[in-house]
């Protein structure tokens, strides 16, 4: 198993409400989300599967059927904010999600 780092990713305050954040890691991308009104956090790539663009942390987020999700902002495929599957039927594949704890108001992401 691999050993789990803990990015510090941000103060609580500096994230958007209801909405996304896109944090730099090396040479990659993880979209952090900040889903107030459900007062949760997901971390997920920030790359749409479908264009291979790195917009997801400027998707939508919302709920479908009670699932924590995110709408990529150009062709509206919902992933799960919590397992990363395509909620669409699965023909827009998958996305890796990681872990998000706070401490001390400061948002930190799980990175293997």
């Amino acid at each position: 198993m691999e050993q789990m780092n803990w990015l510090l990713a941000c103060k609580v305050e500096d994230a958007a409400e209801n909405g996304g954040v896109c944090v730099k890691y090396g040479e990659n991308q993880i979209a952090l989300f900040h889903f107030t009104r459900r007062n949760e956090w997901y971390a997920t790539q920030n790359e749409c599967p479908h264009r291979k663009q790195m917009v997801l942390s400027r998707g939508m987020i919302g709920s479908l059927d009670g699932e924590p999700k995110i709408a990529c902002p150009f062709h509206k495929k919902n992933f799960s904010l919590a397992t990363g599957e395509c909620l669409n039927g699965g023909e827009c594949g998958h996305i890796k999600t990681d872990p998000v704890k706070i401490e001390n108001g400061i948002v930190y992401i799980g990175v293997a």
